[in-house]
Protein backbone atom coordinates (compact mmCIF):
# COMPACT_ATOMS: atom_id res chain seq x y z
CA UNK A 1 0.00 0.00 0.00
CA UNK A 2 2.99 2.28 0.03
CA UNK A 3 2.80 3.06 3.76
CA UNK A 4 2.98 -0.51 5.04
CA UNK A 5 6.29 -2.04 6.00
CA UNK A 6 6.58 -5.34 4.08
CA UNK A 7 9.05 -8.22 4.07
CA UNK A 8 10.01 -10.87 1.52
CA UNK A 9 9.51 -14.61 1.98
CA UNK A 10 13.05 -15.17 3.26
CA UNK A 11 12.50 -12.61 6.00
CA UNK A 12 9.28 -14.29 7.04
CA UNK A 13 11.02 -17.69 7.10
CA UNK A 14 13.78 -16.39 9.35
CA UNK A 15 11.27 -14.84 11.74
CA UNK A 16 9.36 -18.15 11.91
CA UNK A 17 12.50 -20.24 12.34
CA UNK A 18 13.74 -18.08 15.19
CA UNK A 19 10.40 -18.09 16.99
CA UNK A 20 9.54 -14.47 16.31
CA UNK A 21 6.50 -15.05 14.14
CA UNK A 22 4.18 -13.70 16.82
CA UNK A 23 6.03 -10.40 16.66
CA UNK A 24 5.63 -9.95 12.92
CA UNK A 25 2.24 -8.28 13.31
CA UNK A 26 3.86 -5.40 15.15
CA UNK A 27 5.77 -4.50 12.01
CA UNK A 28 2.81 -4.67 9.65
CA UNK A 29 1.29 -1.40 10.76
CA UNK A 30 0.93 1.96 9.03
CA UNK A 31 3.28 4.82 9.70
CA UNK A 32 0.62 6.53 11.81
CA UNK A 33 1.67 4.38 14.77
CA UNK A 34 5.44 4.31 14.52
CA UNK A 35 6.13 7.35 12.40
CA UNK A 36 8.77 6.95 9.68
CA UNK A 37 9.10 9.88 7.30
CA UNK A 38 6.71 10.09 4.37
CA UNK A 39 7.08 12.32 1.36
CA UNK A 40 4.04 14.55 1.91
CA UNK A 41 1.41 15.68 4.35
CA UNK A 42 -1.61 17.10 2.52
CA UNK A 43 -4.04 19.20 4.55
CA UNK A 44 -7.50 19.39 2.98
CA UNK A 45 -9.34 16.80 0.92
CA UNK A 46 -11.61 18.80 -1.34
CA UNK A 47 -11.09 19.08 -5.09
CA UNK A 48 -7.64 20.65 -4.67
CA UNK A 49 -6.46 18.14 -2.07
CA UNK A 50 -7.74 15.12 -3.99
CA UNK A 51 -6.14 16.39 -7.19
CA UNK A 52 -2.76 16.66 -5.49
CA UNK A 53 -3.06 13.34 -3.63
CA UNK A 54 -3.91 11.62 -6.89
CA UNK A 55 -0.75 12.94 -8.55
CA UNK A 56 1.24 11.71 -5.55
CA UNK A 57 -0.42 8.30 -5.73
CA UNK A 58 0.28 7.90 -9.43
CA UNK A 59 3.92 8.79 -8.94
CA UNK A 60 4.48 6.40 -6.06
CA UNK A 61 4.93 9.04 -3.37
CA UNK A 62 4.04 8.25 0.23
CA UNK A 63 1.64 10.68 1.88
CA UNK A 64 -0.95 11.30 4.55
CA UNK A 65 -4.07 13.44 4.00
CA UNK A 66 -5.59 15.36 6.90
CA UNK A 67 -9.05 16.92 6.80
CA UNK A 68 -12.02 17.65 9.03
CA UNK A 69 -14.40 18.37 6.13
CA UNK A 70 -15.06 21.87 7.50
CA UNK A 71 -14.75 23.53 4.09
CA UNK A 72 -17.89 22.80 2.09
CA UNK A 73 -17.37 24.52 -1.26
CA UNK A 74 -16.47 21.22 -2.96
CA UNK A 75 -19.39 19.40 -1.35
CA UNK A 76 -22.03 21.91 -2.40
CA UNK A 77 -20.60 22.51 -5.87
CA UNK A 78 -23.05 21.77 -8.65
CA UNK A 79 -20.37 19.63 -10.23
CA UNK A 80 -20.69 21.16 -13.67
CA UNK A 81 -17.66 21.50 -15.91
CA UNK A 82 -18.09 23.90 -18.78
CA UNK A 83 -15.34 25.64 -20.79
CA UNK A 84 -17.40 28.72 -21.70
CA UNK A 85 -18.43 31.73 -19.62
CA UNK A 86 -22.06 31.84 -20.70
CA UNK A 87 -22.83 35.33 -19.48
CA UNK A 88 -20.44 36.87 -22.01
CA UNK A 89 -19.90 33.99 -24.47
CA UNK A 90 -16.15 33.91 -23.84
CA UNK A 91 -13.74 31.03 -23.27
CA UNK A 92 -12.79 30.44 -19.65
CA UNK A 93 -9.15 30.98 -18.73
CA UNK A 94 -6.92 28.14 -19.93
CA UNK A 95 -10.02 26.03 -20.61
CA UNK A 96 -8.54 23.86 -23.36
CA UNK A 97 -5.51 22.74 -21.32
CA UNK A 98 -7.66 22.21 -18.24
CA UNK A 99 -10.23 20.02 -20.01
CA UNK A 100 -7.51 18.04 -21.76
CA UNK A 101 -6.01 17.23 -18.36
CA UNK A 102 -9.17 16.95 -16.25
CA UNK A 103 -11.33 14.48 -18.20
CA UNK A 104 -8.74 11.65 -18.38
CA UNK A 105 -7.76 12.48 -14.80
CA UNK A 106 -11.26 11.87 -13.42
CA UNK A 107 -11.84 8.89 -15.69
CA UNK A 108 -8.72 7.25 -14.23
CA UNK A 109 -10.06 7.85 -10.72
CA UNK A 110 -13.33 6.21 -11.77
CA UNK A 111 -11.45 3.09 -12.81
CA UNK A 112 -9.37 3.09 -9.64
CA UNK A 113 -12.39 3.44 -7.35
CA UNK A 114 -14.63 1.28 -9.54
CA UNK A 115 -17.38 3.88 -9.59
CA UNK A 116 -19.03 6.38 -11.93
CA UNK A 117 -18.27 10.06 -11.37
CA UNK A 118 -18.33 11.73 -14.79
CA UNK A 119 -21.70 12.16 -16.49
CA UNK A 120 -21.67 13.57 -20.02
CA UNK A 121 -24.51 16.09 -19.94
CA UNK A 122 -25.13 18.77 -22.60
CA UNK A 123 -25.31 22.37 -21.40
CA UNK A 124 -27.98 24.43 -23.15
CA UNK A 125 -27.80 28.21 -22.95
CA UNK A 126 -31.33 29.61 -23.06
CA UNK A 127 -31.59 32.59 -25.40
CA UNK A 128 -33.60 35.58 -24.18
CA UNK A 129 -33.79 37.28 -27.59
CA UNK A 130 -32.81 37.24 -31.25
CA UNK A 131 -29.92 39.53 -30.31
CA UNK A 132 -28.51 36.86 -28.01
CA UNK A 133 -28.72 34.33 -30.80
CA UNK A 134 -26.66 36.64 -33.01
CA UNK A 135 -24.07 37.16 -30.28
CA UNK A 136 -23.80 33.39 -29.94
CA UNK A 137 -23.11 32.94 -33.64
CA UNK A 138 -20.49 35.70 -33.55
CA UNK A 139 -18.76 33.95 -30.67
CA UNK A 140 -18.93 30.56 -32.41
CA UNK A 141 -17.00 32.04 -35.36
CA UNK A 142 -13.98 32.74 -33.15
CA UNK A 143 -11.26 30.06 -33.49
CA UNK A 144 -10.88 29.66 -29.73
CA UNK A 145 -14.61 29.09 -29.16
CA UNK A 146 -15.48 27.14 -32.31
CA UNK A 147 -14.74 23.72 -30.74
CA UNK A 148 -17.08 24.47 -27.84
CA UNK A 149 -20.14 26.24 -29.31
CA UNK A 150 -22.58 24.47 -31.59
CA UNK A 151 -23.84 26.57 -34.49
CA UNK A 152 -27.23 24.84 -34.51
CA UNK A 153 -30.01 26.40 -32.48
CA UNK A 154 -31.72 23.81 -30.32
CA UNK A 155 -35.50 24.17 -30.39
CA UNK A 156 -37.23 23.87 -27.03
CA UNK A 157 -39.57 20.88 -26.89
CA UNK A 158 -40.16 20.90 -23.14
CA UNK A 159 -43.54 22.39 -22.21
CA UNK A 160 -42.30 22.92 -18.65
CA UNK A 161 -39.68 25.44 -19.79
CA UNK A 162 -40.35 28.76 -21.47
CA UNK A 163 -37.68 29.21 -24.16
CA UNK A 164 -39.24 30.74 -27.31
CA UNK A 165 -35.84 31.65 -28.78
CA UNK A 166 -34.35 28.21 -28.24
CA UNK A 167 -30.93 27.27 -26.94
CA UNK A 168 -27.28 27.26 -27.88
CA UNK A 169 -25.47 24.04 -27.02
CA UNK A 170 -22.07 24.07 -25.33
CA UNK A 171 -19.91 21.11 -26.32
CA UNK A 172 -17.51 19.05 -24.18
CA UNK A 173 -19.46 19.58 -20.97
CA UNK A 174 -20.55 17.31 -18.16
CA UNK A 175 -21.28 16.88 -14.49
CA UNK A 176 -18.90 15.42 -11.94
CA UNK A 177 -20.52 13.80 -8.92
CA UNK A 178 -18.42 15.75 -6.44
CA UNK A 179 -20.01 14.42 -3.22
CA UNK A 180 -19.35 10.86 -4.38
CA UNK A 181 -15.80 11.77 -5.43
CA UNK A 182 -15.03 13.27 -2.03
CA UNK A 183 -16.52 10.41 0.00
CA UNK A 184 -15.14 7.63 -2.23
CA UNK A 185 -11.64 9.06 -2.34
CA UNK A 186 -11.55 9.58 1.42
CA UNK A 187 -12.65 5.95 1.87
CA UNK A 188 -9.93 4.83 -0.55
CA UNK A 189 -7.27 6.61 1.49
CA UNK A 190 -8.69 5.34 4.79
CA UNK A 191 -8.38 1.76 3.58
CA UNK A 192 -4.64 2.25 3.11
CA UNK A 193 -4.20 4.25 6.33
CA UNK A 194 -3.46 7.47 4.50
CA UNK A 195 -6.24 9.67 5.86
CA UNK A 196 -6.64 11.34 9.23
CA UNK A 197 -10.09 12.83 9.80
CA UNK A 198 -9.27 15.58 12.25
CA UNK A 199 -8.86 19.33 12.51
CA UNK A 200 -5.29 20.32 11.69
CA UNK A 201 -3.61 21.95 14.69
CA UNK A 202 -0.89 24.44 13.87
CA UNK A 203 0.34 24.15 17.46
CA UNK A 204 1.32 20.55 16.67
CA UNK A 205 3.38 21.53 13.62
CA UNK A 206 7.17 21.72 13.80
CA UNK A 207 9.12 23.02 10.81
CA UNK A 208 12.70 21.96 10.20
CA UNK A 209 14.98 22.96 7.34
CA UNK A 210 14.50 19.70 5.47
CA UNK A 211 11.24 18.35 6.88
CA UNK A 212 8.11 19.02 8.89
CA UNK A 213 6.70 17.11 11.85
CA UNK A 214 3.03 16.99 12.78
CA UNK A 215 2.01 15.15 15.95
CA UNK A 216 5.07 12.94 15.59
CA UNK A 217 4.47 12.30 11.88
CA UNK A 218 7.41 13.43 9.79
CA UNK A 219 7.28 14.44 6.13
CA UNK A 220 9.54 16.08 3.60
CA UNK A 221 6.83 18.49 2.44
CA UNK A 222 3.52 19.90 3.63
CA UNK A 223 0.84 21.06 1.18
CA UNK A 224 -2.14 23.11 2.33
CA UNK A 225 -5.26 22.68 0.17
CA UNK A 226 -7.86 24.00 2.59
CA UNK A 227 -10.01 26.33 0.50
CA UNK A 228 -11.40 29.28 2.42
CA UNK A 229 -9.86 27.80 5.56
CA UNK A 230 -6.62 29.41 4.38
CA UNK A 231 -7.65 32.45 6.42
CA UNK A 232 -6.85 30.48 9.59
CA UNK A 233 -3.41 29.47 8.31
CA UNK A 234 -0.67 31.57 9.97
CA UNK A 235 1.78 30.77 7.16
CA UNK A 236 -0.38 31.65 4.16
CA UNK A 237 -3.11 33.94 5.47
CA UNK A 238 -1.29 36.91 3.95
CA UNK A 239 -2.53 35.80 0.53
CA UNK A 240 -5.53 37.77 -0.80
CA UNK A 241 -8.09 34.97 -0.80
CA UNK A 242 -11.46 36.72 -0.90
CA UNK A 243 -14.02 33.96 -0.74
CA UNK A 244 -17.41 34.12 -2.43
CA UNK A 245 -20.42 32.51 -0.80
CA UNK A 246 -22.58 30.38 -3.05
CA UNK A 247 -25.92 28.75 -2.36
CA UNK A 248 -27.78 26.03 -4.22
CA UNK A 249 -31.29 24.64 -4.04
CA UNK A 250 -32.35 21.08 -4.69
CA UNK A 251 -35.83 20.85 -6.15
CA UNK A 252 -38.11 17.94 -6.95
CA UNK A 253 -40.00 18.51 -10.20
CA UNK A 254 -41.73 15.33 -11.45
CA UNK A 255 -43.19 17.06 -14.52
CA UNK A 256 -39.97 18.70 -15.70
CA UNK A 257 -38.43 15.60 -17.30
CA UNK A 258 -35.31 17.44 -18.49
CA UNK A 259 -32.07 15.56 -19.12
CA UNK A 260 -29.95 18.54 -20.21
CA UNK A 261 -28.39 21.24 -18.07
CA UNK A 262 -30.30 24.47 -18.68
CA UNK A 263 -28.50 27.79 -18.21
CA UNK A 264 -30.63 30.89 -17.98
CA UNK A 265 -30.61 33.34 -15.08
CA UNK A 266 -29.69 30.25 -13.03
CA UNK A 267 -28.42 26.77 -13.84
CA UNK A 268 -30.79 23.82 -13.62
CA UNK A 269 -28.79 20.60 -13.34
CA UNK A 270 -30.54 17.20 -13.55
CA UNK A 271 -29.51 14.82 -10.77
CA UNK A 272 -31.88 11.90 -11.47
CA UNK A 273 -35.09 10.76 -9.76
CA UNK A 274 -36.83 14.06 -10.68
CA UNK A 275 -34.27 16.00 -8.62
CA UNK A 276 -32.48 19.10 -9.93
CA UNK A 277 -29.82 21.42 -8.52
CA UNK A 278 -30.58 25.12 -9.00
CA UNK A 279 -27.91 27.76 -8.56
CA UNK A 280 -26.00 29.55 -7.78
CA UNK A 281 -25.80 32.78 -5.84
CA UNK A 282 -22.74 34.99 -5.42
CA UNK A 283 -22.34 36.86 -2.13
CA UNK A 284 -19.11 38.64 -1.25
CA UNK A 285 -19.74 39.86 2.33
CA UNK A 286 -21.30 36.87 4.07
CA UNK A 287 -18.53 34.38 4.92
CA UNK A 288 -20.64 31.72 6.65
CA UNK A 289 -21.70 28.28 5.46
CA UNK A 290 -25.26 28.90 6.62
CA UNK A 291 -28.05 28.85 3.99
CA UNK A 292 -30.13 32.04 3.93
CA UNK A 293 -33.75 32.84 3.18
CA UNK A 294 -32.67 35.75 0.97
CA UNK A 295 -30.70 33.47 -1.36
CA UNK A 296 -33.54 30.97 -1.39
CA UNK A 297 -35.94 33.70 -2.56
CA UNK A 298 -33.44 34.97 -5.13
CA UNK A 299 -33.01 31.54 -6.71
CA UNK A 300 -36.75 30.82 -6.72
CA UNK A 301 -37.53 34.18 -8.34
CA UNK A 302 -34.99 33.60 -11.10
CA UNK A 303 -36.12 30.02 -11.63
CA UNK A 304 -39.75 31.08 -11.96
CA UNK A 305 -38.94 33.36 -14.90
CA UNK A 306 -38.63 30.33 -17.18
CA UNK A 307 -39.74 27.19 -15.30
CA UNK A 308 -43.46 26.62 -15.79
CA UNK A 309 -44.16 23.42 -13.88
CA UNK A 310 -44.79 22.75 -10.21
CA UNK A 311 -41.81 21.90 -8.03
CA UNK A 312 -40.87 21.52 -4.40
CA UNK A 313 -37.70 22.81 -2.75
CA UNK A 314 -36.28 19.82 -0.88
CA UNK A 315 -32.82 21.08 0.02
CA UNK A 316 -30.58 24.12 0.31
CA UNK A 317 -26.81 24.22 0.79
CA UNK A 318 -24.15 26.89 1.11
CA UNK A 319 -20.37 27.07 0.86
CA UNK A 320 -17.56 29.56 0.44
CA UNK A 321 -15.75 29.39 -2.88
CA UNK A 322 -12.01 30.11 -2.54
CA UNK A 323 -11.79 33.02 -4.98
CA UNK A 324 -8.96 35.44 -5.73
CA UNK A 325 -9.22 38.98 -7.07
CA UNK A 326 -7.29 38.21 -10.26
CA UNK A 327 -9.28 34.97 -10.75
CA UNK A 328 -6.18 32.80 -10.79
CA UNK A 329 -5.22 29.97 -8.41
CA UNK A 330 -2.79 30.33 -5.53
CA UNK A 331 0.03 27.85 -6.09
CA UNK A 332 3.57 27.78 -4.75
CA UNK A 333 5.93 27.68 -1.79
CA UNK A 334 6.14 29.82 1.32
CA UNK A 335 8.63 32.70 0.94
CA UNK A 336 10.63 31.59 4.01
CA UNK A 337 9.68 27.98 4.81
CA UNK A 338 10.47 26.30 1.51
CA UNK A 339 8.96 22.95 2.49
CA UNK A 340 5.49 24.49 2.97
CA UNK A 341 3.27 24.78 -0.10
CA UNK A 342 -0.20 25.96 -0.98
CA UNK A 343 -2.76 24.84 -3.57
CA UNK A 344 -5.81 27.06 -3.34
CA UNK A 345 -7.97 29.66 -5.02
CA UNK A 346 -9.61 27.33 -7.54
CA UNK A 347 -12.71 29.53 -7.47
CA UNK A 348 -15.87 28.56 -9.33
CA UNK A 349 -14.12 26.17 -11.73
CA UNK A 350 -12.33 23.88 -9.33
CA UNK A 351 -13.31 20.74 -11.24
CA UNK A 352 -11.50 21.97 -14.33
CA UNK A 353 -8.61 23.82 -12.69
CA UNK A 354 -7.76 21.35 -9.90
CA UNK A 355 -5.97 18.58 -11.83
CA UNK A 356 -3.85 21.00 -13.88
CA UNK A 357 -2.89 23.20 -10.93
CA UNK A 358 -2.00 20.13 -8.86
CA UNK A 359 0.12 18.73 -11.67
CA UNK A 360 2.04 21.99 -11.93
CA UNK A 361 2.63 22.14 -8.19
CA UNK A 362 3.89 18.55 -8.23
CA UNK A 363 6.29 19.36 -11.06
CA UNK A 364 7.46 22.44 -9.20
CA UNK A 365 8.26 20.48 -6.04
CA UNK A 366 9.66 17.29 -7.54
CA UNK A 367 11.31 18.52 -10.75
CA UNK A 368 11.97 22.20 -10.05
CA UNK A 369 9.73 23.07 -13.00
CA UNK A 370 8.96 26.80 -12.75
CA UNK A 371 5.35 27.73 -12.07
CA UNK A 372 3.48 29.93 -14.50
CA UNK A 373 3.75 33.49 -13.21
CA UNK A 374 -0.02 33.97 -13.27
CA UNK A 375 -0.62 31.18 -10.72
CA UNK A 376 2.56 31.50 -8.64
CA UNK A 377 1.90 33.05 -5.23
CA UNK A 378 5.15 34.96 -5.71
CA UNK A 379 3.00 37.53 -7.52
CA UNK A 380 1.69 38.61 -4.11
CA UNK A 381 4.84 38.28 -1.99
CA UNK A 382 6.22 41.79 -2.35
CA UNK A 383 2.92 43.51 -1.64
CA UNK A 384 1.39 41.27 1.01
CA UNK A 385 4.04 39.20 2.79
CA UNK A 386 5.62 40.55 5.95
CA UNK A 387 8.33 38.56 7.74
Amino acid sequence: MGLLRTYNKNSLYLYKKRGYLSKIASFFVPFTTFGPMVDYLVVGLGLAGISFCEHLDRNGKSFMAISDNSQTSSVVAGGLYNPVILKRFTLAWDAHEQLTEAIPFYNAIERKLNTTLDYKVPVLRRFASIEEQNLWFEAADKPSLAPYLSTKIRVNNNASIEAPFGYGEVLHTGRLDTPKLLSSYAHYLKESNRFLQETFSFDALEIQDDSVTYNGKKAKYLVFATGFGLHHNPYFNYLPLNGTKGELLTIKAPKLKEENVIKSSVFVIPMGDDLYRVGATYKWKDKTNTPTEASRRELIEKLNTFLKCDYEVVGQEAGIRPTVGDRRPLVGSHPVHRNLFVLNGLGTRGIMIGPTAAKKLYGYIENNTPLDAEIDIARFTKKHFKK
